[in-house]
């Protein structure tokens, strides 16, 4: 096998490695890029090409990361991950592991890990990356990689909700919401709120959004009662799509064009935040970006008309 067919076997991996490392679908494909730019021009066969390759795109994420930590500290308003669509990495032994690590909930989590607690968990919680292995990836002692690991895992433990629905529960309580949002069904979408439950937009100050975090199942409904069904008439369409591996939707224009992504968290049988991506940077991937200000003020005109 050639360097191209090892490269292209191994791609899925090394972007869900990148991609857990950073939150940014973006980034990661660069990183991915860089890679196999330093593998075609090294001019040795390493033993394994999984591990040399796993090794340079972790380096190449931790730096990426180091430097991107200083852009998010000045972020306008809140920061979410790009939105991930689907994962390329499959592994069906640890398929429910791989699907909890690239949640969004879990990827905020990591976010409170340093550059390298991140990357060695990734590599030994996620991908169960032996410690020599990671060792030679982050460029640390084995010894100092274990204490890395147990500071990361306390970290995330500590911020884990103890109970989270199997798949089944999710798509069935997200079928019922969307059902509620396009009729505009307060009642309906107030049942399936978590009485505490936020609805929060990271436009980064590119795109309308929310003044502040929506807290509390009443404003919640009554607001997604509002502004939805108007979106609908101005031929805004919803395509439920899993976001991070739990369920939301993708909304486009009446051209098809990306306004913004909608994932839900869902716990105890309640759906406890609502995370908006409306920054136009995070959701080119996606498919053409969506002029948001100009639906803002169609909907503006709307809500005139019918005052």
């Amino acid at each position: 096998m050639g360097r191209i067919e090892e490269f292209a076997e191994l791609r899925p991996l090394l972007f869900s490695i990148a991609y857990r490392i950073l939150g940014s679908v973006s980034e990661a494909e660069d990183a991915v890029q860089e890679t196999w730019l330093r593998f075609e021009a090294d001019p040795t066969q390493p033993r394994s090409a999984k591990s040399f390759l796993s090794a340079v795109v972790t380096r190449i994420s931790i730096d990426v990361l180091r430097s991107a930590r200083v852009r998010r500290e000045e972020y306008v308003g809140p920061w979410f991950p790009e939105p991930l669509l689907a994962d390329p990495y499959e592994d069906p032994a640890r398929s429910a592991e791989l699907a909890d690590s690239v949640s969004t909930a879990a990827l905020l989590l990591l976010e409170r890990l340093s550059p390298l607690e991140r990357a060695v968990f990734v590599l030994r919680e996620v991908f169960d990356f032996g410690f020599p292995e990671v060792a030679s990836a982050v460029g640390r002692s084995e010894d100092a990689c274990r204490q890395l690991a147990v500071r990361a895992r306390r970290h995330m433990s500590a911020g884990r909700p103890r109970f989270e629905a199997d798949r089944k529960e999710r798509e069935e309580l997200a079928g019922r919401f969307f059902d509620a949002l396009r009729e505009g069904d307060v009642d309906g979408l107030r049942q399936l709120l978590a009485a505490d439950v936020s609805m929060v937009g990271d436009a980064g100050g590119k795109a309308p959004q929310l003044a502040r975090a929506i807290i509390g199942a009443e404003k919640v409904a009554r607001l997604l009662a509002a502004v939805f069904p108007a979106m609908a008439r101005i031929d805004v369409t919803t395509e439920p799509h899993a976001i991070n591996g739990r369920p939301g939707a993708i909304f486009r224009d009446r051209d098809g064009k990306v306004l913004h992504t909608l994932g839900l968290d869902v716990l105890d049988g309640q759906i406890q935040t609502i995370r908006l991506v409306l920054n136009p940077d995070k959701l080119g991937h996606v498919g053409p970006v969506a002029d948001a200000w100009e639906v803002s003020r169609e909907l503006k005109k709307l809500r005139r008309h019918a005052e």
